[in-house]
């Protein structure tokens, strides 16, 4: 058992483990002390100094969320001296930063903002430099804009690049009064090694880092009468969007996602889940191809393990760091670009609608998938396959310039034709839901029974753990299938680039063996991806996911190949999985980039 440290905060007494940090004594008494580089994602830092407390005995201040406790310490959290100090903080942090508070995008969802209204900072007493800065702005990526001017320096974002991300495409440099974020050497974010997770941006406590913007194109197309616009929603957003618009933390609020963006416009209302069940079909294939090509043809050049290719960060990421093990992702494309090619074809031929005359858009929690959208490679409709992606927040932006209430708005169903879903779909959303719902389809493939889990809960796979593994022994197979009797199929799933980036180099390393992994870049999988709502930490993702695996059972369907709508695109449409036009629109490669 973990020793007690006995310290009294504001004149009250508290016990709390040795190791504590001063601000974590005081959230266990409700005191809050302010902060601005401490996050609960990332290590301690210290480098704003407003969470500095007095300590009775002590001439200086201290930092509370570095400064551990000891025993019969004295903090004041709230004494003249601390008040000042902070106010003195925090207006020094403005005097360098670029305050257009009313026209940045962050107004109103600003850490600094918040404390400059707290603290009465309007009565500025330090000279205005920002003017003497020559800060510049990066609009380079597809995803992501970098604004200097509103950096604080706090460093959460070059934590979070290189502690939870291991990407490291942002430090700092210089030393100073000339220190800054920057990205190697100053080179513009597309030329780096970004993977355009967005991960910094959920954490930047002002409008230094946000997303690429694309909400006015999109109302361009909508109001635009020789278009047709098709809009498809990722399983992550529906137990989300909700923190955006008055609901708590993991509400599902998947009927009125719907109902809004009726209401906003478009034509087509359809659900990405439709294709990650199709991504099962294709992926389930594949893996059992790879198999058989290992197990009886023994074929050394078909790659094991096989890995998962729906997070465009992860496949970035694998690119540019272990562009070596590039064979062995699989050859889908993400659910989203799998809607988006088939938006230009399949539906536009259901429909009747010339491919250049619709425009596809996607809800998504991630920024990456902006960058995912623009890639050479997604253009296998002869147009680009999905053209504006839009994530979780932006949709709320909508929604609020839109004047709908959205409490009060009825639950509606997604439109049918590419539009139906099975909770196999839906738990793309969380780590480890790709890899539970392509064993529920692979096995029952196999041995014509459902995987050998509870009410098909796979729960060896779930979890917030950073990796995981599992293993399911495959018996009393199908005739067909008979070379898998009896083999044990050995899974790893990892989420966050900085577990995959352990996990890749023990399987490179030839350390660990395994059949199939699975590969998130983001913590806790989508449902924590860079353009979900803000804040974000570890107990909101575990919301997050409780909320998916709920809307997973309520639905009637939960394996993909049961989802009608699939098997009906087969039949009339790409013949079935791995065929000649499967491949040429729901498969695609990749290819290694440079570090830098």
């Amino acid at each position: 058992m973990a020793n007690m440290i006995n310290l009294t905060i504001n004149n009250i007494p508290v016990s709390v483990e040795e190791g504590s940090t001063i601000l974590e004594a005081a959230r266990k008494l409700s005191i809050r002390i302010p902060t601005l580089c401490n996050h609960d994602d990332l290590c301690v830092a210290g480098n704003c100094r407003v969470c500095v407390v007095e300590q009775i005995g002590n001439r200086t201040l201290q930092a509370a969320c570095a400064t551990p406790v000891r025993e019969n310490m004295q903090i004041l959290t709230n004494s003249m001296m601390v008040m000042q100090a902070r106010k003195t903080i925090i207006e020094l942090l403005l005097s360098e930063h670029n305050a257009d508070c009313t026209k940045c995008y962050k107004n109103g969802n600003c850490e600094l903002q918040d404390l400059s209204n707290e603290y009465r900072t309007g009565n500025q007493i330090y000279i205005d430099l920002v003017p003497s800065k020559h800060y510049t702005i990066d609009q380079s990526s597809p995803s992501l804009i970098k604004d200097d001017s509103k950096c604080i320096r706090c460093q959460r974002c070059v934590r979070t690049c290189s502690e939870l991300q291991a990407v490291s495409a942002l430090s700092a440099a210089y030393k100073g009064a000339g220190m800054k974020i920057s990205s190697f050497y100053d080179r513009p974010m597309h030329e780096v090694v970004c993977t355009n997770c967005g991960q910094c941006i959920n954490r930047c406590p002002t409008g230094a880092l946000t997303e690429r913007n694309y909400i006015d194109e999109v109302w361009n197309a909508i109001y635009d009468p020789t278009k047709h616009v098709v809009v498809q929603t990722a399983p992550a957003v529906r137990v989300a969007l909700g923190e955006e618009l008055g609901y708590d933390p993991g509400a599902r609020v998947t009927g009125k996602l719907v109902t809004a963006l009726r209401r906003l416009g478009f034509d087509s209302v359809l659900d990405t889940d439709f294709t990650a069940d199709l991504t099962i079909m294709e992926e389930g294939t594949e893996l059992l191809t790879r198999l058989k090509k290992v197990l009886v043809d023994k074929d050394t050049s078909a790659a094991l393990p096989m890995f998962t290719s729906c997070s465009p960060g992860w496949i970035k990421f694998i690119e540019h760091t272990f562009p070596e093990l590039l064979p062995h992702l699989s050859t889908c494309k993400s659910p989203q670009q799998m809607f988006g090619a088939l938006a230009k074809t399949y539906y536009a031929q259901k429909k009747g609608i010339n491919p250049k005359d619709i425009v596809s858009v996607s809800i998504m929690p991630c920024t990456a998938k902006k960058f995912e959208a623009t890639r050479p490679e997604m253009r296998d409709s002869g147009f680009q396959d999905v053209d504006y992606v839009l994530t979780t927040r932006e949709l709320a932006i909508m929604i609020k310039q839109a004047g709908i209430e959205f409490m009060k708005l009825d639950d509606e169903d997604y439109d049918r034709f590419m539009g139906e879903s099975s909770g196999a779909g839906v738990i793309f959303g969380a780590t480890g839901g790709v890899m539970e719902a392509a064993l529920r389809t692979a096995y029952e493939i196999v041995t014509g029974r459902e995987v050998p889990f509870g009410n098909l809960n796979i729960t060896p796979v779930r979890g917030m753990e950073g990796i995981k593994e599992a293993e399911v022994k495959i018996e009393n197979v199908k005739p067909e299938w008979s070379f898998l009797e009896g083999v044990t199929l050995k899974v790893a799933i990892a989420h966050g680039l900085a577990n995959a980036k352990r996990l890749m180099t023990a399987i490179r390393d030839g350390k660990v063996q395994y059949h199939f992994v699975e590969i998130m870049a983001c913590p806790g999988g989508c449902l924590g991806g860079g353009g979900q709502p803000i804040p974000t930490n570890l107990e909101i993702r575990k919301k997050r996911a409780e909320a998916i695996y709920a809307e997973d059972e309520n639905l009637p369907i939960r394996k993909s190949h049961e989802n009608p709508e699939v098997l009906q695109i087969y039949q009339e449409f790409l013949g079935e999985p791995l065929s000649h036009t499967s491949h040429e629109l729901l498969h695609t490669h990749y290819v290694p980039r440079k570090r830098y």
